[in-house]
């Protein structure tokens, strides 16, 4: 896995979209959980309930992803937030501008296409690699997939955790084009049983470590789009014990960074939005476990693989972990949030976005100070 400082860049992006950090505190203790599913299971719901599944949905999501779409971005890369009590890696998923008639489309590996028992009935399995509207995927109620499709994890994410969107400009239509067919390779080869490709060794279905968001996204770019310097790890299987290496596993934070270094090393600009949890949702997944409601669950940022993972939320130490907020932070244009007052979608614009190569150096910079003032601090006794 790649992580620590990253190598210096000299040279500098061919546009820069003009963007500005998430404020300093959010860049210190954003949180984030993930590849956790949510139930497909329709819950009742008031039909005036706000972020519940089958509740209504902001009126203005048009008017809001149009003034996003008016920047001439050609892919996000959306990086979940997690929602468990313990450390959490998150999710990972990649929006292609325009595939969707006036919208981009989302591909996100299914968290349910594990071919498990418990997932054969009640929820949707149909595709390893599912393709939604981004719009459906961060704010809707209700799935164009099926009824089984699962609330706040293949759609209404915002209602569930916060999601960071890190958008790339200048990105050729080839290349576009070649990842979005490997996708659906990777959904033929799933359909197919295939083993053994040049992605993942075994039957190809989803499995949390060896074949995962992460490397499912990783690989699109890596044999579809011809990145050879991108490493995607295949985690190890001890056949004997049925224990998965989970140091060689993919990370979706390291996944990001790594991507964003690549498509800094092609020259593509990119900038970050921020689409902020919405605090207020009453919904309870009814498979999962403790009866939770949305706005009770953790929400925190997605760990690399640390000891960050046992650390309580918004507590972190770990330099990748605190160089990657920091990045981010610093090369963020907008934050997007669904006001529960007015039951519509705010956003509000950075002034002073970074572009990478100065997000990077001030990242490194910052993230060394976060741990030398953590290492200097007394420690705390149980």
């Amino acid at each position: 896995m790649e992580g620590g400082e990253p190598a210096a860049r000299t040279g500098q992006s061919r546009r820069s979209p003009r963007p500005r950090g998430f404020r300093a505190a959010l860049a210190r203790c954003l949180v984030v959980c993930g590849l956790f599913a949510t139930s497909p299971m329709l819950a009742a719901v008031d039909a005036g309930d706000l972020g519940t599944r089958g509740g209504p949905e902001p009126a203005n999501i048009d008017e809001i992803t149009g003034v996003l779409r008016q920047d001439p971005y050609d892919l996000e890369l959306l990086i979940s937030f997690g929602t468990s009590q313990g450390g959490s890696a998150g999710h990972l998923a990649l929006a292609i501008r325009d595939e969707s008639p006036g919208d981009d489309l989302v591909h996100s590996a299914n968290f349910h296409a594990d071919r498990r028992r418990q997932h054969v009935t009640g929820f949707y399995t149909e595709d390893l690699m599912l393709a939604i509207p981004k719009k459906e995927y961060l704010f809707g109620t209700t799935s164009s997939l099926a009824d089984s499709a699962s609330f706040g994890l293949d759609f209404g994410e915002i209602y569930k955790r916060s999601v960071i969107g890190v958008r790339v400009f200048d990105v050729p239509a080839g290349e576009r084009t070649a990842v979005a067919a490997y996708f659906r390779r990777i959904n033929a080869d799933y359909h197919r049983r295939a083993r053994n490709t040049e992605y993942h060794d075994g039957e190809v279905r989803y499995d949390y470590m060896r074949l995962n968001c992460a490397k499912a996204i990783g690989a699109a770019f890596r044999f579809g789009a011809g990145y050879e310097n991108l490493e995607v790890t295949s985690a190890k299987l001890l056949r004997r014990r049925r224990i998965v290496l989970a140091a060689t596993a993919n990370i979706p934070t390291e996944m990001a960074i790594k991507l964003i270094r690549e498509w800094d090393q092609r020259g593509y600009a990119m900038d970050v939005v921020l689409y902020r949890k919405y605090e207020g949702s009453s919904h309870v997944d009814p498979r999962e476990e403790g009866d939770v409601a949305f706005k009770d669950l953790p929400n925190r940022f997605p760990s690399v693989l640390s000891d960050d993972f046992h650390r309580e939320q918004g507590h972190y130490e770990d330099f990748d972990n605190l160089f990657a907020m920091h990045l981010l932070a610093n090369m963020s244009r907008y934050t997007v949030r669904l006001n529960g007052a007015t039951k519509l979608l705010e956003i509000e614009t950075s002034k002073h976005p970074m572009p990478y190569t100065q997000a990077a150096e001030l990242a490194t910079r910052r993230a060394r100070a976060d741990v030398a003032q953590r290492s200097r601090a007394a420690p705390v006794l149980p």
